[in-house]
């Protein structure tokens, strides 16, 4: 299955709901993946440019994108961004394809 590794931010708003009411939220990110059949393999808050990172399994794009999708609706987040990850070898595959991709610049 696809890994995915998500960013994301949280409003001013929901740091004070979760100030007021601390939880675990990577316990309901948890519910949100197994829900579409998929895994959540970590969860974790930063100081920096993004609030959390996430790293999700999910059987294909359409299912991830539902999750974020369901996520990013919900208000809470003032920035998300997911990135497909790729595997070593299913980079060398696409390089070996690539190879045989016959490309021209553009005025060449």
């Amino acid at each position: 299955m696809p890994l995915y590794l998500s960013k994301f931010s949280y409003t001013p708003e929901t740091w004070g709901r979760l100030i007021a009411n601390p939880e675990d939220r990577g316990a309901a990110a948890r519910t949100y993946i197994e829900s579409v059949g998929g895994t959540l393999h970590g969860f974790w808050y930063a100081f920096g440019t993004h609030d959390g990172y996430t790293l999700w399994e999910a059987p294909d794009n359409v299912s991830m994108a539902a999750v974020v999708l369901a996520i990013t609706q919900g208000g809470a987040l003032s920035a998300h961004e997911t990135t497909v990850l790729m595997s070593v070898e299913e980079t060398l595959d696409a390089l070996r394809v690539a190879g045989q991709v016959k490309y021209r610049p553009p005025g060449a």
